[in-house]
């Protein structure tokens, strides 16, 4: 199927690299189908027609509803859009099926250069995906809370991060003053792993087997501390049936929290919007701490991709390019809050004052680790299910940090044997 489709590819690829394309319009009249997360900007498919006569049907849902989406159509062989989201966790289980249009020849090397989490996306040197939105791990405080509880330095380490909580706690600032997903949800997933980098561990050794079952393990040592804040009052009890997203925008967007454990960068601006947000002015993000003080982060990027089932491969690949480039993303940013993936693009934003807390953003930026330095494995969505399933029900008082961490390396065995 791939060699059927790269010709047609290539020839797309040289007329967009092209000057006079957008002029020509070689593909106009052309419709196709996009399918993203929830929000995006209303403006996309006009301005992307207006740009290139290709009329875009652009479909969203919410991010955990993507993923089923895309199996059951790609599994039945069908296309579930001509342009689709690609996460980075998906990409080496639909990269073993074959499921996507590698782009590596498609797009230019000055490209991938600038974008330097392209990697993510790369298995055996195909390229599945171009990312789009750069999002990595910070640490968003509410710097009004912390100066109403008299916290007046940031927190470096996690104890600092304990002590600032406490404080806020006791000042009456706010009742619950950590924000944490514990839910049997992504989100609850990826908290662990930011608190497992933060107590200086990773999650698997080179060869996949686990790290963190031993009670001195810095992945133990994490849910730990989870389920000490929780113990403690300085997260919400119901923070166990709450989504990521609802945390951020129930809680910390309206007041309600006032550090988030796992923050989004790209959710700082719609922090400032007062349509969305009652925290307008208030917040920001810091360095992700640590228990050495040292910062650390991993990068979550996500990516357009074409499914080998489009029947509308250049057009689509018109729109990838179309997305990813410079100016869309510093006009997504601004618009719709996700954080470049071009370097280009994130150094101007910064140095045109329009980036929120962009020293910061900058500077975490270039800590940016892989979760998996190997690749992202085929097996990743099983283990993340078995990931935030016993963090769940270890929260929910069903089961001990020792019982959670069993079942987290059985869930990863069970997980590679399929």
């Amino acid at each position: 199927m791939h060699q059927l489709i790269l010709p047609l590819l290539a020839s797309v690829a040289l007329a967009i690299a092209s000057p006079a394309f957008a002029q020509d319009k070689p593909l106009a009249g052309q419709s196709i189908s996009v399918l993203l997360p929830s929000p995006q900007d209303p403006r996309i498919a006009a301005d992307f027609e207006a740009a290139t006569g290709i009329r875009v049907d652009l479909q969203t849902l919410s991010w955990d509803d993507i993923r089923p989406k895309l199996v059951t159509a790609l599994v039945a062989g069908t296309s579930p859009a001509d342009v689709t989201e690609l996460d980075w966790s998906w990409t080496g289980q639909f990269d073993a099926a074959g499921w996507y249009v590698p782009l590596n020849d498609m797009i230019d090397a000055e490209t991938i250069a600038d974008i330097g989490v392209s990697k993510s996306f790369m298995v055996d040197g195909k390229l599945l995906g171009v990312p789009y939105s750069n999002d990595f791990r910070v640490m968003l405080v509410n710097k009004k809370h912390f100066a109403d509880a008299g916290v007046a330095e940031m927190p470096k380490t996690l104890d600092d991060v304990v002590a600032a909580a406490r404080t806020i706690k006791e000042k009456g600032i706010v009742d619950y003053p950590i924000g944490l997903p514990l839910s049997a949800t992504e989100g609850t997933s990826t908290s662990w792993y930011l608190l497992t980098k933060a107590f200086g561990g990773e999650l698997f050794d080179k060869d996949f087997n686990p790290l963190f079952t031993a009670p001195d393990s810095a992945g133990y040592k994490a849910l730990e501390f989870e389920l000490m804040l929780l113990k403690e009052g300085l997260v919400d009890p119901a923070a166990t049936g709450l989504k990521d997203s609802q945390i951020n925008e129930t809680m910390f967007s309206q007041g309600i929290t006032s550090i988030m454990i796992s923050g989004e960068p790209g959710r700082l601006g719609s922090m400032e919007d007062p349509a969305k947000s009652k925290v307008t002015g208030q917040t920001g993000a810091i360095l992700a701490p640590t228990a050495s003080g040292v910062t650390r982060s991993f990068g979550l990027p996500e990516a357009l991709g074409i499914p080998v089932t489009s029947t509308k491969q250049e057009a689509a690949l018109a729109f990838v390019k179309w997305f990813t480039g410079k100016e869309f993303q510093k006009r997504n940013l601004i618009g719709n809050g996700i954080l470049p993936t071009r370097t280009s693009a994130l150094g101007e934003l910064n140095e045109e004052g329009k980036l929120f807390s962009g020293d910061t953003l900058v500077a975490q930026s270039k800590t940016v680790e892989a979760l998996f330095p190997q690749g992202t494995p085929s097996w990743y969505p099983q283990f993340s299910s078995g990931v935030n399933t016993a963090i769940n029900s270890a929260a929910k008082g069903q089961m001990s940090v020792d019982e959670a961490m069993q079942a987290i390396a059985y869930a990863a065995k069970e997980a590679m044997a399929q």
